[in-house]
Order: C-alpha cells, then structure tokens, then sequence
C-alpha cells in the first residue's frame, strides 16, 4: 500500500481528497493534517510514501514544509494540490519533488488518474535496459488527456463560472451568473452545483420579501 498524508487546511476539502484517495486500490490515508505544524507532526509519528500537499497553509507556505523535509533528508513523494497557477512557483515545487500539479476545482477521476500514474512510476524497478524503457517510466508522470469532467460540462465554461464566482465576494445566484456568461440559468446552477460538489464552492438560501428562498453561491477562498 502507498502510504498517503493529506495536508490540507480546509476540513471540508481535506475529508473530500482523503475520500478520493482512499477510493483508488493500493492507496490508503496514514493521517490527515490542517496545518504545516500538524503535518510535521504526523510525519514524525508515521512515515509516508506521498504526500497530497495544498501549497496555502494557515501556518506558512506548503513549499515551506517541502523545503524543511528535504533538508531533514525527508523523501516523500509530492503531490500538490492547489489553486496555485504560478508557474514559477510550480518550477520551485518541481525542482523540491513535486511529482504531479492538480488544480482546483477538480473531481475525483482527475486525482484517480494521477493516483495511478504515480503508482505505476512508483512500481518500475530494477535497471532499465536502455533509453525506452527510462522514458516510458518518466512518461507515467505525464497526463496524456485531461480527465473527464461530468457529463454535460465543459471545462472552459467551469472556468468562466468559476471566475463569476471568484468576483463576487457577496456570492452570486445561477440567474446572475448566467446573465453574467450568456448562459441559461439552469446551465449555470449545473456548474454552480458541481464546484459545491467538489467542495470549490459553499451554497447558502437567501430569503427574499416573498416567494421562495433563493440560493446564492461563494467561492471557498483560495487554497481551500
């Protein structure tokens, strides 16, 4: 078994990615960390084969942590888990053992695949017979073709409704977001629904003078 900590700080998402995680066949969870702080301490009660890293910790950067464990001759595997989308920053995660960048919002086909490649560039041992085999080890780390998002969505519309969401601190209703995209309000609502789903987004009825409640949607804030 691929032993795996998730270091995450917001509860909702870290019991969603330890969720997917254990889904996957040879994976399982040694513990589950809110903090930098707690997660130094959960490595120095187990050890761990992976970690599912977010890089914003309430307690410093995730990086932070990496560097910190690399100097302590720590070799746990990384995968980040983040909104980050600096790549200077994914370069430094690289250059630090970061093996695979998963962004959010994500689903769980999307880490499942990642989970496996990382299995199989795990599982290659012994000496490679020449230059093939040594790229075909190193190319299990690459993403052939994205993961496949429910039925019926598109990513580049989740990423409009997910910048909707973003700019709207107040939160937002699907009507408004989709007066916003050009977009029905049943379509937007469906991806509205989705990013609650995965744990992107919170949902809230707000209660008007009559009629129904209606619901409105608020991003989690980034790195949650």
């Amino acid at each position: 078994m691929i032993r795996v900590l998730v270091v995450e700080d917001d509860p909702v998402a870290a019991d969603a990615h330890q969720m997917y995680v254990e889904r996957v066949e040879g994976f399982t969870v040694t513990a589950v960390a809110h903090t930098r702080a707690a997660a130094v301490r959960a490595l120095e009660r187990t050890p761990v084969d992976l970690l599912l890293l977010d890089l914003y910790l309430p307690d410093g950067h995730g990086l932070g942590l990496l560097r910190s464990l690399r100097a302590s001759g720590h070799g746990a595997d990384v995968i980040a888990v983040t909104s980050a989308r600096d790549l200077a920053v994914v370069r430094e995660g690289v250059s630090l053992g970061v093996v695979q960048y998963v962004l959010k919002p994500f689903t769980y086909p999307t880490l499942r695949d990642r989970l496996v490649r990382y299995a199989e560039f795990r599982g290659a041992a012994g000496e490679a017979s020449g230059q093939e085999e040594v790229d075909r080890a190193l190319g299990a780390l690459r993403v052939a073709h994205p993961a496949a998002l429910p039925k019926g969505l598109s990513g580049p519309t989740l990423e409009a409704v997910t910048r909707v969401l973003k700019e709207a601190p107040e939160g937002v209703t699907a009507a408004a977001a989709g007066e916003r995209l050009g977009i029905s309000r049943i379509t937007a609502r469906r991806y509205l629904e989705h990013l609650v789903t995965i744990g992107s987004a919170a949902r809230r009825p707000h209660y008007g003078q009559v009629g129904r409640p209606e619901l409105h949607y608020s991003w989690r804030p980034a790195g949650r």
